[in-house]
């Protein structure tokens, strides 16, 4: 199926203010989407749209344009459209993006720029995956403050040393960018995946928590840390710059040693 937009967009002129006079130019996009909708067919399809699109673009808002002036069945998770909820993790040009932090300009718009589902987890429809298994995963092994102590009159101090420990994983948005990026993740639905350990990684290092040592034991598993392979898709698939292989690779060094 092809749909293409009979009137292309037109140019914005800029206010006086930022440098008016000038005109933000217009581009022609290809955009192949990934089609599934179990009530018409257990069958995948691609469909293709042409859109007319701004250099300050993004593939959301190429997918915006799609649904609301081609084909409102075109459908897609999203909320924030900032980078911040985490909800529009796709495949994009066959790698793992969030599609509101991906500028248009940046792919090569000389050939189609195909939008599929992150893998791994079950499709629902179109670019729309069930979380669930994710989140199972994630809620397994605690991801929250465990303090075995009694509720303080004031705030849990800590040092500026010991909050760096695990500076880097609270930055995790649970997108599945990483996880839906791991190849043992696509063909072991089991694997706790990376995004679970980095949440353990995140409590595990945290001076203000008790509970580290369960949350070794959990992640000591079959389908825990081991099942890693060290392939650093995770990392390069995370979108807020996550060490995403560093912090499972730390776990897996407090698991042995049992020092936290």
């Amino acid at each position: 199926m092809s749909a293409e937009l009979a009137e292309p967009a037109s140019k914005i002129e800029l206010p006086a203010h930022i440098g008016g006079g000038g005109e933000i130019p217009t581009f022609d996009v290809h955009l192949r989407v990934r089609r599934y909708n179990p009530e018409v067919s257990e069958d995948a399809t691609w469909d293709d749209f042409h859109v007319t699109m701004y250099g300050t673009d993004r593939v959301l808002d190429a997918l915006h344009k799609v649904k609301w002036e081609i084909d409102g069945s075109v459908s897609f998770r999203r909320s924030c459209a900032h980078g911040v909820c985490g909800s529009d993790a796709m495949r994009i040009n066959g790698r793992n993006r969030l599609a509101c932090k991906t500028l248009l300009k940046d792919l090569d718009t000389s050939k189609p720029i195909t939008v599929e589902p992150i893998k791994g987890l079950p499709v629902e429809k179109d670019l729309i995956v069930d979380m669930e298994p994710f989140f199972q995963s994630f809620r397994e092994v605690m991801p929250f403050l465990i303090n075995k102590g009694h509720e303080p009159t004031k705030e849990r101090l800590q040092s500026a040393e010991d909050r760096e420990r695990f500076d880097d994983t609270t930055k995790c948005i649970l997108c599945a960018a990483c996880t839906s990026s791991c190849p043992v993740f696509w063909t072991d639905g089991q694997y706790f995946g990376p995004a679970a350990i980095v949440n353990a990684h995140r409590f595990i290092f945290d001076s203000r928590d008790d509970a580290g040592d369960m949350r070794l034991e959990i992640l000591n598993d079959k389908e825990g840390v081991w099942r890693c392979r060290t392939t650093f898709n995770c990392s390069e698939a995370c979108p807020r710059g996550i060490q995403v292989t560093q912090a499972i690779a730390e776990v897996k060094q407090a698991i042995l040693s049992r020092k936290i």
